[in-house]
């Protein structure tokens, strides 16, 4: 517990960062107590309220709410996002490992693969491959999947071939060391910090994408509450009813800025850390 205080008063700004960033996955979880309305409710008496006391973000076409909507909608995109994030992380780290420490044929093949995906616009690739599948959030998490892997896969590639040329490494083999303990024991530990700034910064790039599909048809579909299908429903009442694209961009603005910069100050820290055991090592 005192380390973990001690850790807090040594980066201030990192632990807030942390603190929203809970705050964001409770408001997903506990959506349903924070919603003062249903947010799937239709009253078409109330359809185009301005925010007041009683709506406090108005309401849409509908006459739903749009703070009830919002709040939701951290439910959605925020899980969409850490689920996407999770999969190309696992997938990405594994095939880079696999063609840096092994390389000949499994190296070739996991890296024309990656040349394929990267050779076309990723977004475009996406939406491609999602209006293919269908239109929805399964669906764009797939598509957004297929197309992110690589820089992960290129990442821990080039990592791993790095630390393959270290002297520890061809001692464990002279050894007659396992690859898994080879793997798990000298170059998980030593790729993990560069790959786990990558994912976190990606939480917010993820929530881009995932918006952007859903803004474009491609995602979420109606009556979901979802940031990005929010925006577009609001984007034909701009100019009468500016409210109904101010706060789900803001929303997503807030989310995607509090974790670019938690990867920026996970960075400064791990590179710290780095560097210390370095030149305690040297």
């Amino acid at each position: 517990m005192n380390k973990i205080v001690e850790f807090m008063k040594k980066n201030k700004i990192f632990s807030i960062l942390i603190i929203l960033a809970i705050a964001l996955v409770l408001i997903a979880v506990f959506a349903p107590v924070l919603s003062l309305c249903d947010p799937y409710k239709s009253e078409l008496k109330n359809a185009f309220k301005p925010p007041s006391g009683e709506h406090l973000f108005g309401t849409d076409k509908l006459g739903r709410d749009v703070l009830s909507r919002v709040i939701y909608g951290t439910r959605i995109s925020l899980s969409a996002s850490l689920i996407l994030v999770l999969i190309i992380f696992l997938v990405g780290t594994i095939a880079g490992i696999l063609a840096g420490y092994f390389g000949g044929i499994v190296n070739t093949i996991i890296m024309r693969l990656s040349d394929m995906m990267i050779s076309f616009p990723g977004m475009v690739l996406a939406i491609a491959m999602a209006g293919i599948m269908g239109a929805s959030v399964k669906n764009a998490i797939i598509a957004i999947a297929i197309v992110s892997w690589t820089k992960y896969a290129r990442l821990a590639r080039s990592l791993v071939l790095k630390i393959c040329e270290e002297d520890y490494i061809h001692a464990a083999r002279v050894t007659g060391c396992k690859t898994t303990t080879i793997i798990a024991k000298y170059l998980l530990p030593n790729i993990l910090p560069t790959l786990v700034i990558t994912a976190t910064t990606d939480i917010g790039t993820m929530i881009l994408e995932l918006a952007g599909l859903s803004f474009l048809g491609f995602g979420a579909q109606a009556p979901a509450a979802e940031w990005g299908l929010m925006l577009n429903e609001g984007r034909a009442y701009l100019l009468n009813c500016p409210w109904l694209m101010i706060y789900p961009g803001l929303a997503i603005c807030i989310v995607v800025v509090i974790f670019n910069l938690i990867g920026d100050k996970l960075r400064d820290i791990l590179d710290v850390r780095q560097e210390t055991s370095e030149n305690k090592a040297s």
